[in-house]
């Protein structure tokens, strides 16, 4: 069928043309702007979940319904060992530029960005994030040097010149299991410090599924702050479905029943392996409806896609004694498995292997999910492990 009309949009973060089975997570985001609105305190929400299960696409689907409602919204994905007072500069000096252009500040929104100067002089001396606005620190306030305690006056002082102007600021941070301890401490105390306020100033983001962890580990109250809803795949009888059919019904093309059946079987209903299915699916069939030889038949197409775009640039950041250790976990199967059972796959004792797993937790090729457990933070990274590298087994042997 013609690709120029293909419906299907794989991709890192792309919205899918048909946003279902995350209704919830949706709701709970309007409530949380709201009640900030109304001036309730409410818990700043953090998505967790797999590779590929669409946190990125919530957080952009967040981003334009904030932006409906005229919050003043900052997106930020986190790097590893990136400068986070630096960054936390330029997203506040972006937030308060929102609210009001400079021509128009209030005592507030001037009072915020003083702040901002005190803050922006102390984490990174040239002053390079303050540039243009054209104003001095304020002593004493956002200056201390200790990050927590500036992070918090420059939180409260924006989210009171938001209050001030009608309306709020969300920042939307992706990846923020990459955050250190000492950075996410920060954020959460001046997140809370803001709720006890109720200032309209929150915090919405997207990481892997050790992050409530993270979060308490960093301060104990952290989970009477945020909230963790967590996504995965998409259920089998409903929404995997409804993500396949729908796109293509529009474009008057159809699926068989048992095509529809193989592909989300195939695929376990996680949305970007139904997108890259979608994709390849459309462009290979030649008429509709869509069987289901037509669809085992691009089987090897997608597989081949996934290996190349999904696993193999996640496996390439790898040793090759981490390789081996996921190969090992991989013959173990898709599930979390205890650490001392991983190591007698690669002939290590458990405090050998150890160094091992936590590099790989380390670059976000695994998580645990209980304590001595690991597991893949990537859906059916073990098959393409045994899959392409079945020459491991031979070593480790």
């Amino acid at each position: 069928m013609d690709p120029r009309k293909n419906p299907f949009a794989p991709g890192a973060g792309t919205k899918p043309p048909a946003l279902v089975g995350r209704d919830d997570q949706i709701e709970s985001f309007d409530v949380l702007l709201e009640r900030l609105e109304n001036g309730y305190a409410e818990q700043s929400m953090i998505i967790t979940g797999l590779r590929g299960v669409g946190k990125t696409v919530l957080l952009e689907v967040f981003r334009e319904k904030a932006e409906a409602r005229d919050w003043a919204t900052v997106e930020w994905e986190v790097e590893k060992n990136s400068p986070f007072g630096l960054k936390m500069a330029s997203q506040v000096r972006r937030a308060i530029l929102q609210l009001a252009p400079k021509a128009r500040w209030t005592n507030r929104l001037a009072r915020a960005a003083s702040i901002l100067k005190s803050f922006t002089v102390t984490f990174n001396p040239d002053g390079a994030m303050t540039a243009g606005l054209d104003i001095d620190a304020l002593l004493g306030v956002g200056d201390s040097g200790t990050l927590s305690e500036d992070l918090t006056d420059l939180f409260v002082a924006t989210g009171e010149a938001a209050r001030e102007q009608g309306t709020g600021v969300i920042f939307l941070l992706d990846e923020i299991q990459y955050l250190q301890t000492s950075e996410l401490e920060a954020l959460i105390a001046a997140l809370h410090r803001c709720a006890r306020r109720s200032l309209p100033i929150t915090l919405v983001g997207a990481g892997l599924p050790q992050i409530p962890r993270l979060a308490g580990e960093a301060k104990s109250y952290s989970e009477r702050l945020f909230r963790f809803p967590g996504i995965g795949e998409l259920d089998a009888k409903t929404h995997a479905r409804d993500a396949l059919v729908l796109p293509a019904r529009d474009l008057g093309v159809e699926f068989e029943s048992d095509a529809i059946d193989f592909i989300v079987s195939y695929t376990q209903g996680y949305p970007y392996f139904l997108q890259e299915y979608g994709k390849i699916v459309w462009d290979e069939s030649p008429t509709s409806p869509i069987s289901r030889v037509h669809a085992a038949s691009v089987l090897p197409l997608v597989e081949a896609k996934l290996d190349e775009s999904f696993f193999r640039v996640r496996a390439e950041r790898t040793t090759e004694l981490e390789l081996r250790y996921l190969y090992a976990m991989a013959e173990l199967g898709p599930q979390a498995h205890r650490a001392s059972e991983v190591a007698r796959g690669i002939d290590r004792t458990t405090e050998q292997a150890g160094p091992i797993r936590s590099r790989l937790i380390d670059k976000g090729l695994l998580y645990t999910p209980g304590h001595g457990y690991a597991a893949f933070t990537v859906p059916q990274f073990d098959k393409y492990l045994l899959r392409r590298h079945s020459d491991l087994a031979e070593v480790q042997e």
